[in-house]
């Protein structure tokens, strides 16, 4: 991660999440904002439409790294692989989401009208422990509670932040257990993926996402386990991505891969998993060379066998836990292996959801000769079904 339009992949979480999550808290958003009369309230409201991710979007930063509030669903998303100068090593994954509801049915006027709801996971996997942290959180916006900023990048929720300050963007999250601190740095312009401004999802029209990523960002900070903080650097994937859509009926979920080679290049795969058990044709990928220029990979273009699997003792969800990986265009054949099985988040109160996302390894060649790296795989609709509507 990890909507048709969600990118692989965590845009669609959002409508996974809307039943056990949103949905409560819309409801009482509605409730406080009815009048308090007996006379009837006009039901002849017109529903807002939201924009759709449409060929022909020309991005441009930094304001895309903003809130786009006229989409309905959008997400910001950190994960990337820390060690101490001990070379103790960590993996980690913050994430925020914005929902857009609906204000047409809500009172005008009211101080409690709500635009949209927010949530945000934060997991680190505690690779020299051996252990798999992992927090959500939902949240109304607030000053202090939630919010993305359209005017510049900003987006919180309880505590947890991400911003740019200049050129760098700052992450912060800090639990009881586990706490980051980090300011990044991108060695790499943005990657925008898919074709003429929009990643296609299915075949339908606006069944797409707008979808870039920092590819190669380099991190300097700590990270605090128990009352223990500890200096770190690495590296860090960011993904961002907005659209309007939803998972279509045919589509179980994802897979989705995003790969940090040494020779300085990054690949960006992913597979919509289909009922039929087929992939979709719509899934695809992106290559980012050395020097920052991007190749779009269709379906065709790339091969993913699984090796291994791991079955989940909380869940029962069997997982894929081993990927090998070709791309005969670039003479690439790449091994990908989790770093820890269990990098399981276990859906609670909060998102009601159930997905894997974990720090792996990457071994294999380039044009013959050795190469490896770090990845990081998500992996949705194992542990349940990822069709819900929002």
């Amino acid at each position: 991660m990890k909507i048709t339009d969600a990118g692989p992949i965590s845009l669609m979480m959002i409508a996974a999440i809307w039943t056990s999550a949103i949905q409560p808290c819309l409801a009482q958003v509605r409730s406080s904002t009815q009048p308090a009369t007996s006379q009837p309230t006009s039901t002849a409201h017109k529903p807002k439409k939201f924009k759709l991710a449409l060929p022909g979007y020309a991005f441009q930063f930094p304001q895309d790294h903003r809130s786009h509030n006229e989409f309905k669903t959008e997400w910001w998303y950190y994960t990337g692989h820390l060690q101490t100068p001990q070379k103790e090593p960590f993996g980690f994954e913050l994430t925020f989401f914005r929902s857009g509801l609906d204000t047409s049915n809500q009172v005008a006027n009211s101080r409690w009208k709500v635009n949209n709801v927010f949530l945000a996971h934060f997991a680190v996997s505690d690779l020299a422990e051996k252990k798999f942290f992992f927090r959500s959180q939902t949240n109304r916006p607030g000053a202090s509670t939630a919010g993305a900023d359209q005017q510049k990048y900003r987006v919180w929720n309880g505590g947890w932040s991400a911003a740019l300050d200049g050129t760098t963007h700052v992450l912060k999250a800090n639990q009881p257990e586990y706490a980051l601190d980090l300011k990044l740095t991108s060695a790499k312009p943005p990657a925008v993926h898919g074709k003429n401004g929009v990643s296609q999802k299915a075949n339908c029209v606006g069944c797409a996402s707008h979808y870039y990523s920092m590819t190669r960002m380099l991190a300097k900070g700590t990270i605090r386990r128990g009352a223990k903080t500890l200096p770190v650097e690495g590296t860090v994937w960011m993904d961002h991505e907005f659209g309007s859509n939803q998972l279509t009926k045919e589509q179980v979920g994802w897979d989705w891969f995003s790969i940090q080679l040494d020779d300085n290049s990054e690949i960006m795969l992913y597979v919509m998993r289909l009922k039929s058990g087929k992939f979709d044709p719509n899934s695809s990928g992106t290559i980012i060379s050395a020097d920052g220029k991007t190749e779009h990979l269709s379906l065709t273009d790339y091969k993913i066998d699984i090796e291994k699997h791991w079955k989940s003792e909380t869940t029962k969800a069997d997982y894929p836990a081993g990927w090998h990986v070709v791309i005969p265009g670039r003479q690439l054949d790449i091994k990908i292996e989790p770093m820890l099985d269990n990098q399981e988040l276990v859906g609670d109160q909060t998102s009601g959801i159930s997905y894997w996302e974990g720090a792996c390894k990457a071994t294999g060649t380039a044009n013959g000769k050795k190469i490896s790296g770090q990845a990081y795989v998500e992996l949705t609709g194992y542990a349940g079904d990822f069709t819900s509507d929002i």
